[in-house]
């Protein structure tokens, strides 16, 4: 009997003293002051937490919660298209801003139904959620940044279909919970609609016209992909739109048009990740000026 005293008592101790830390370690993460330089970085997974207190404490109220997909593009562009895309945009996005940071991108979303599969799920690599899991998932990111001091919490998706209704299904939701509160969800459509596989910006700005895919109605593309798509890959690796490979087997070509160099690829990437960001910044600024 005394011995199983002895190891209650044990026990009691060892679980008081490993939650006594923990606790002492949250309040000086809220109080103790940065100790080093900060880095300069809009990714939230990328910074400490002192570093993202920081931030927030300075005005960097704003943050994007980015969603990509995992769902087939052809066999010259990666899986992950939409979530390597968002990693040129998003901080693109946010420097254009000045005042916000960027959460972890979601790079899942509803891609087809899984058993039996329909969409994307009939080819292998997709990866799909069900919209209710993924407007979950939404729900409990936006909802956990909240907390921390973020007043607008915006949403972008590259993906359409379940990704897109769903942001806008957890942007009312959440607004309506929240009414009256000093925070708001900002679903942002224009990311994905406004001049969409940016057609009108290559055609005019780059004078690049695909005659097949997106950009061409009528004549749909043999692959899931657009020279934009692609363009915007090679800026995070080149190695994704498979580049050594395709101009050895003289198939460095997409929708009628040329690639070129990869120089002149990753430069256009760069323009039309710029163009994205501009027209994004400018409808996130009218989405919260409308709110505030």
């Amino acid at each position: 009997m005394k011995r199983l005293l002895l190891v209650g008592l044990t026990m009691v101790v060892v679980l008081g003293l490993s939650a006594t830390p923990a606790a002492a370690q949250t309040a000086d993460m809220n109080t103790l002051p940065h100790p080093i330089d900060a880095v300069e970085n809009v990714w939230i997974e990328e910074l400490t937490v002192t570093e993202v207190r920081d931030a927030i404490r300075g005005g960097k109220t704003t943050v994007i919660v980015a969603a990509g997909a995992m769902e087939q593009n052809g066999p010259f562009l990666v899986i992950g298209k939409h979530n390597y895309i968002l990693e040129s945009t998003a901080p693109a996005i946010a420097r254009k801003l000045g005042n916000a940071l960027v959460a972890p991108v979601v790079r899942f979303s509803p891609s087809g139904d899984i058993n039996p599969p329909t969409g994307h799920m009939e080819f292998a690599g997709t990866i799909s959620l069900t919209q209710q899991t993924y407007e979950a998932v939404l729900t409990d990111i936006v909802s956990s940044l909240a907390q921390h001091g973020f007043t607008d919490i915006v949403l972008i998706g590259e993906s359409g279909g379940g990704e897109q209704t769903g942001m806008d299904a957890v942007s009312q939701r959440l607004n309506a919970l929240w009414k009256g509160r000093s925070y708001r969800v900002h679903y942002i459509p224009e990311y994905y609609e406004e001049d969409k596989h940016a057609c009108r910006y290559l055609a005019k700005e780059l004078g690049i016209v695909e005659t097949s895919g997106n950009c061409a109605p009528g004549t749909p593309s043999s692959y899931h992909t657009n020279y934009n798509y692609e363009a915007m890959v090679a800026t995070t690796n080149p190695e994704r739109i498979r580049t050594a490979q395709r101009i050895k087997a003289d198939l460095f070509q997409l929708n009628g048009v040329d690639l070129g160099s990869i120089e002149e690829t990753l430069a256009n990437g760069w323009k039309v990740v710029d163009y994205r960001a501009t027209i994004v910044a400018r409808a996130i600024k009218k989405a919260i000026g409308d709110w505030k």
